[in-house]
């Protein structure tokens, strides 16, 4: 079958690979769609994300989803052809975590990481075997494509979520990339009374209003609004945080959902302080892809966040697209079967 496959910086191939074959407990999964997040550009820009290095080559992706193509000794409650998306986290070894917050164990295994040796391939191929407890399957009226997006929005539903109730408050996005979007339309969704997507990028910004912004900020030539009572920043960027603190209205709360591994980040920290603002922070998701697939049949659209569609052998160019936001790409997806 096809793979992509990351050698090192700047080398991505489509490579032959061995059919999988479904071992004890697990799942032959057809791949049919798989979106392209951060991290995957990261592993072929420089060959590692944050503290997890290349050392050998792997397939890269952990957005996917497609269809049961077959079942490994074991496995019942699942039927051939049934659409399905994937967590892409399986736990390693035991641990104690807070109750209901899987996505702080402390070792785990994700779809297209280097952080153990050997890596754990992703799933931008053909096909890919999956533990069936890993499964999550599509509802009635969800498409494999959007199946695709369900776990970067399983992702924006756990910052939400972190912030406790929306219903009825006011929201600032401070970065409306793919994730920052997410979070307006999920915002949007639990019931914020009015949201702010703050960037420099028009193009992202429109994408945003699609999405269910109802202002939108253009940083270039624009100010953050005063007063929000929930503030998410999703830019990454470390002199965003500043600003973003002094935004968040007395007594409110900042979800700190994007970050730069690495990079130091000066705040006027007095904003933390003498405004009492709760700042707290959000990591991938515990099992919000389950909630996400439910917002999904409930009518979230997530179709305004995918601006570009390639074949699985034009890997290198999805990649070079979706890392370059002059090309006016947010979620760039890779169709992984004919």
């Amino acid at each position: 079958m096809k793979a992509v496959v990351v050698h090192g910086n700047r080398d991505v191939r489509v490579d032959e690979v061995p059919d999988p074959v479904p071992g004890e407990g697990e799942v032959l999964l057809a791949l049919e769609w798989g979106g392209i997040c951060g991290s995957d550009i990261s592993y072929w820009r420089h060959g590692g994300t944050g503290t997890a290095v290349l050392r050998h080559p792997m397939v890269l992706g952990h957005e996917v989803a497609g269809r049961v193509a077959g079942l490994g000794p074991g496995v019942s409650g699942v039927e051939v052809g049934q659409p399905v998306t994937v967590h892409p986290a399986e736990l390693v070894g035991e641990h104690a975590y807070p109750e209901g917050r899987s996505n702080l164990h402390p070792h785990v295994r994700y779809f297209g990481s280097a952080a153990f040796d050997p890596h754990t391939d992703g799933g931008f191929s053909e096909y890919r075997t999956v533990p069936v407890g890993q499964l999550r399957p599509l509802p009635d009226g969800v498409s494999t494509q959007q199946g695709a997006l369900a776990e970067p929005l399983g992702v924006a539903l756990h910052a939400v979520n972190r912030a406790g109730s929306l219903r009825g408050r006011t929201v600032l996005v401070n970065g409306a990339g793919p994730i920052g979007a997410l979070v307006v339309a999920a915002a949007k969704h639990k019931g914020a009374s009015a949201v702010v997507a703050a960037d420099l990028a028009a193009s992202s910004l429109e994408i945003a209003k699609r999405m269910g912004a109802d202002e939108t900020r253009d940083l270039s030539a624009q100010s953050l609004p005063e007063d929000v009572d929930i503030s998410f920043e999703a830019s990454g960027a470390p002199a965003a945080i500043g600003p973003v603190l002094r935004a968040t209205a007395r007594g409110g709360t900042v979800v700190q959902v994007g970050n730069l591994p690495g990079e130091p980040a000066p705040a006027a920290l007095g904003d933390l302080v003498t405004r009492e603002i709760t700042w707290t922070g959000s990591y991938r998701f515990a099992d919000e892809i389950t909630d996400a697939l439910t917002a999904l049949a409930e009518g979230l659209d997530v179709t305004p966040l995918i601006t570009h569609t390639y074949a699985l052998t034009q890997a290198a160019e999805a990649l070079a697209v979706a890392a370059d936001r002059t090309t006016g790409s947010s979620k760039v997806l890779l169709h992984l079967s004919e």
